[in-house]
């Protein structure tokens, strides 16, 4: 599928999240967010909360479980833990995004050797955590670390090996790369670029991306993320009931 196929138009809203930083804002139904690379390597964190109900939340195991797969990319949704569809990946570049890597958590920074730098010696340039990042935009909604779930990361590769043994693939995301978001329901959507922590760099990364927003038509039943997996069709039957309801 095409980006025009999934966009109404030009984007009503663009800006750049610089790398090692954090937003969140909330996405109506029917809107579109498109991210775009602008170098190799980038890694954008995301969860997702119902902002009605904050209490529902991104539910990766039930993202990868019923979909079957262990990667996620165009064709896939991304459920809540109540079997809704916050959002339909309608464009990829990659073929590929991390769904088991997690947070680049404090420790990390030392066991990389990365130098930890506070905001008191650096101001903007100093060195965030994924985890640090999230849970100053989960504060912004009086959400706290015990409302941390499972994230996506979106632009990074990692692999499994026979042994289970998890690998960063370096150079999967390259510069002009994007991936389109068709948000189901209404979603209070939390981003950071902030570096994987599988990342192998010997400095801190500092990568970040494009943003736009925009809009798109409702999915109908020949809808390639809808017929992609029958399950699927059941969370947008999920999702038709939970809208009935409001």
């Amino acid at each position: 599928m095409t980006k025009s196929a999934v966009m109404n138009s030009e984007p009503a809203y663009t800006t750049h999240l610089p790398g090692g930083h954090h937003w969140s804002l909330r996405l109506r139904r029917g809107t579109t967010l498109t991210l775009t690379a602008q170098e190799a390597n980038s890694n954008v964190g995301l969860l997702c909360y119902n902002p009605e109900n904050l209490l529902e939340r991104l539910n990766l195991p039930d993202t990868l479980k019923c979909q079957h797969t262990f990667k996620l990319t165009q064709g896939h949704c991304l459920y809540s833990d109540m079997g809704r569809i916050f959002a339909s990946i309608t464009h990829d570049d990659l073929g590929w995004h991390d769904s088991v890597g997690g947070n680049l958590l404090p420790h990390h920074l030392v066991k990389k050797g990365w130098q930890p730098v506070s905001y008191q010696q650096a101001h903007n340039d100093w060195t965030r955590t994924g985890f640090d990042a999230f849970l100053v935009e989960l504060a912004k909604y009086g959400l706290s670390r015990r409302d941390m779930a499972a994230n996506l990361n979106l632009f990074s590769r990692v692999e499994s090996d026979d042994e289970g043994k998890l690998r960063y693939v370096s150079d999967h995301c390259q510069p002009g790369n994007s991936v389109t978001l068709r948000f189901e329901m209404d979603t209070l959507v939390l981003l950071h670029t902030c570096p994987h922590p599988l990342d192998p760099g010997a400095d801190y990364p500092r990568r970040g991306v494009d943003i736009a927003l925009g809009t798109a038509e409702p999915p109908t039943e020949d809808d390639p993320c809808y017929r992609s997996r029958p399950e699927n069709a059941r969370g947008f039957a999920n999702n038709r009931l939970y809208h009935l309801g409001l």
